[in-house]
């Protein structure tokens, strides 16, 4: 198992816990960017830059993920990759990618895209706050439960 994580976007609080997890764990984690990603020095941390362009970061980690990987990610394209690789997704907020569920969020962010086209003001994403930690710890923690018994 190998713990990838979409690192352009997720919150320090979450990159924090994971290195926590990875160090506890130990679990090959790496954190992927198109920008250096500062890390904890750890046997099990690592990081790579990629070019800079529009879903680089995100084909690089579909290319290398494999079905026993864990990707943490708010892209949700991205996370329907990783879920038709077999592969198990998480946001940092804690919420777990499933068949079921990554479809809907992409039609609802296709709509809501097509929406901002048309100049409709959709607002964003509420604010990261103590709730959403706790649910990415649990969410994170069952899921290395699951994986690595023991």
């Amino acid at each position: 198992m190998r713990i990838w994580v979409d690192a352009d976007g997720c919150p320090n609080a979450v990159k924090e816990m994971i290195f926590k997890a990875a160090k506890r764990r130990a679990v090959q984690t790496t954190l992927v960017a198109n920008r250096v990603v500062g890390h904890p020095q750890s046997p099990w941390i690592s990081s790579i830059v990629v070019a800079s362009g529009m879903d680089v970061a995100d084909d690089w980690i579909a290319d290398h993920v494999e079905a026993t990987d864990l990707v943490i990610t708010s892209d949700i394209p991205l996370a329907a990759r990783v879920v038709e690789l077999g592969a198990t997704g998480i946001n940092p907020r804690g919420e777990e990618y499933t068949e079921a569920n990554v479809r809907e969020r992409l039609s609802v962010r296709d709509f809501m895209a097509d929406l901002r086209e048309t100049g409709v003001r959709t607002g964003g994403a509420r604010p990261f706050g103590p709730r959403d930690r706790q649910n990415f710890a649990n969410a994170l923690d069952r899921i290395l439960t699951r994986a690595l018994p023991g």
